[in-house]
């Protein structure tokens, strides 16, 4: 990565505003933060509730909390996006009148919005938000982090299973 201090030895500085050099320098920084977390996720080994490895969950869009298409943890993930789910459009609904709208494309973030049928990394606390009023999506149990059933009762979660008889 480019630091501020490269950057400030760039012939153009002069022509680069400072608040770019910030945003810039801001950015690097967050990127490089993000990069050692996934580093971090990646050594330590993280189960599915049967005590496997997680499967990935979708790359098309690419989910989780570090876009890695897993629903990897860590501390940093204060919704715990952790319980792999199958939109469908009561779902897509209820989140979006609880403030987040996961169908609205945000090209900015590099994020084409979602429709029913796309595989997303839940915050557990919403999947059980969604069961209690009737909005519940569907669940791959062995893409879904173990550390859901610390949320969510393990028997709901497998009445919502479509990966598992």
């Amino acid at each position: 990565f480019i630091s501020k201090l490269q950057i400030e030895h760039f012939s153009l500085k002069s022509t680069l505003p400072s608040s770019f050099i910030r945003s810039f320098y801001q950015v690097s920084c967050w990127i490089s933060l993000l990069a050692n977390n996934m580093m971090l996720v990646m050594d330590t080994q993280q189960f599915n509730i049967f005590d496997e490895p997680i499967e990935e969950c979708c790359s098309n869009p690419i989910t989780g909390f570090f876009r890695d298409g897993f629903c990897h943890t860590d501390e940093m993930d204060r919704g715990l996006h952790i319980v792999c789910s199958l939109m469908t459009e009561d779902f897509l609904s209820f989140s979006k009148s609880r403030g987040n709208d996961l169908s609205t494309p945000r090209p900015e973030f590099s994020f084409p919005g979602l429709k029913a049928g796309d595989s997303w990394c839940v915050c557990a606390e919403r999947w059980k938000e969604a069961y209690e009023h009737g909005f519940a999506p569907k669940v791959y149990l062995k893409k879904t982090n173990k550390k859901s059933t610390s949320i969510i009762d393990i028997e709901i979660l497998k009445e919502f299973a479509i990966d598992v008889n």
